[in-house]
């Protein structure tokens, strides 16, 4: 088999299946291990897969720039952000996240909602404006232009002042075996200390991110109350997912 061919064969087997372990697939197709690891490593490098410890998960789509995703998965995004603003109590402090299904939930939220969000996403507080009972709070600091929020030093500290009742947590992969990943250690960091100041954690989580997983551990899902996805109860992950028990909240088909 070329070289082409079986790294073809890799990519199909990985997204059939969610993961490929390195020492089966080389017994298999009597490979090396070696050659294998070869091919998942020039194939993570072409942003192609994940790898993780004994072979590789399937990549996340989310760790693109911040306006190429604005078009990715708009309608999943609405149907998570519809189900996660049901989470909001009103009069309730809460922590919203940064990114495109961050800004699906302002968009989504109910115009007589009487409630205080602190973000660290210059972008979310803006769209915030229009609602009138919604008290804002922006958290200060470096800005991460890859994600349009802030984080670094500055940005943990002004979070260590703020007690929240729920912090909408986005990630770009969520995955049974990785956890919560994302693509930027100090981002990744900044949403740890985020999910820290409050007393429930659920994660905004479109099907593209459902089996996908990127570099950085944000969270293991022990730590999260719930995976907020429209990825539908007979997805393989899913099913892991509960089999884990991590909480699963379904969006609706339509989020209207």
């Amino acid at each position: 088999m070329l070289v082409p061919e079986r790294r073809e064969l890799l990519l199909t087997r990985l997204h059939r299946d969610g993961r490929l372990i390195a020492k089966d697939v080389a017994a298999e197709l009597g490979l090396s291990e070696d050659s294998v690891r070869r091919d998942l490593r020039e194939l993570a490098a072409a942003g192609l897969c994940q790898r993780v410890y004994g072979g590789a998960v399937p990549a996340s789509p989310a760790v693109a720039d911040y306006a190429t995703r604005r078009g990715v998965a708009v309608d999943s995004k609405a149907r998570v952000a519809a189900a996660a603003v049901q989470l909001i109590a009103p009069g309730s402090t809460v922590l919203l996240d940064g990114g495109t299904t961050a800004l699906a939930v302002v968009a989504a939220l109910p115009r007589d909602l009487v409630a205080t969000v602190v973000t660290h996403s210059p972008t979310v507080a803006a769209a915030l404006v229009d609602h009138p009972g919604v008290e804002v709070y922006v958290l200060g600091g470096r800005l991460f232009k890859h994600s349009a929020v802030t984080c670094g030093a500055a940005a943990v500290e002004a979070a260590a002042g703020v007690n929240a009742d729920l912090f909408l947590l986005g990630v770009t992969g969520v995955h049974p075996d990785s956890g919560l990943t994302t693509g930027d250690a100090d981002e990744a960091a900044m949403k740890r200390a985020l999910a820290r100041r409050a007393a429930d954690t659920y994660v905004l989580a479109s099907s593209e991110k459902i089996g996908a997983a990127s570099p950085f551990t944000v969270l293991p899902l022990a730590d999260v109350a719930g995976i907020v996805t429209d990825a539908p109860p007979s997805h393989e992950v899913v099913a892991r997912l509960v089999q884990l028990g991590v909480p699963v909240v379904q969006a609706a088909a339509d989020p209207g």
